[in-house]
């Protein structure tokens, strides 16, 4: 059972300096003075008290509900607090089947943690697997097959792509962050929303590649893009 204290009259309640705009509420302090209960009632209250208070306790067990979710909930994209390593035995051939569903929005029915693993020159398996939300960070992908991968809200810093073909890919908000992307090719790749602070781009093929305004002119603050690939990807 939920509980929730929170001091009040049993008179009403007063709703001060109320507006259309958003405001941010505290938790409220524990006090002993008066509970609230989110478990169905055994009954005992009389009938007055539970009219009165009806709609308060509706909302009191709905704040109590979305601040235990919140607490709860592990923070990953934000401030990138990633999960423990996963224990599983296999967990790196799971890249070899990818996600099942929600490729788009990164939503899985079981995280794929590929962090620290070798597909280096792999050239079969991982060919046109949805890796929607994978933890790729520090593994290594060089010289693989990953044509046709889907890759979205994939987070991949520090991974090692050198010599990746990435042709016909959908790297969307993919965070390459100090990954090594040395001669990887992205021909008409979908970049949008990724991010490539500090990561390697020395010889980067860029051919049709599908990004949009904002995102091109943080990817063309990478200094180590050579002055062909700026060229193709029209930065100034």
């Amino acid at each position: 059972m939920a509980t929730l204290s929170i001091p009040l009259s049993r008179n009403g309640l007063s709703l001060r300096n109320s507006s259309p705009k958003r405001h941010a509420f505290p938790i409220p302090e524990i006090h002993s003075s008066f509970r609230i209960s989110c478990s169905a009632s055994d009954g005992s209250e009389s009938k007055g008290s539970l009219l009165q208070f009806k709609e308060l306790r509706g909302v009191a067990c709905g704040v109590l509900a979305v601040w235990a979710v919140t607490a709860a909930s592990p923070v990953i994209a934000a401030n990138q607090r990633l999960p423990p390593l996963s224990t599983e035995p296999n967990r790196c051939e799971k890249a070899f089947v990818g996600n099942t569903i929600g490729q788009a929005n990164g939503v899985y029915d079981k995280p794929i943690d590929l962090r620290f693993c070798d597909y280096t020159n792999d050239k079969s398996n991982l060919k046109g697997k949805s890796l929607a939300a994978a933890l790729m960070s520090d593994a290594k992908f060089d010289g693989a097959d990953m044509t046709e991968v889907v890759m979205s809200k994939a987070y991949a810093a520090g991974a090692s792509f050198k010599g990746v073909d990435f042709s016909n890919a959908v790297l969307d908000r993919v965070n390459f962050e100090k990954a090594n992307l040395q001669g990887a090719v992205f021909r008409n790749t979908v970049l949008s929303g990724s991010t490539f602070n500090e990561a390697q781009l020395e010889d980067a093929v860029f051919e049709d590649t599908i990004i949009g305004y904002i995102d091109l002119q943080k990817i063309c603050r990478n200094t180590t893009i050579n002055d062909e690939g700026r060229a193709v990807l029209g930065c100034r």
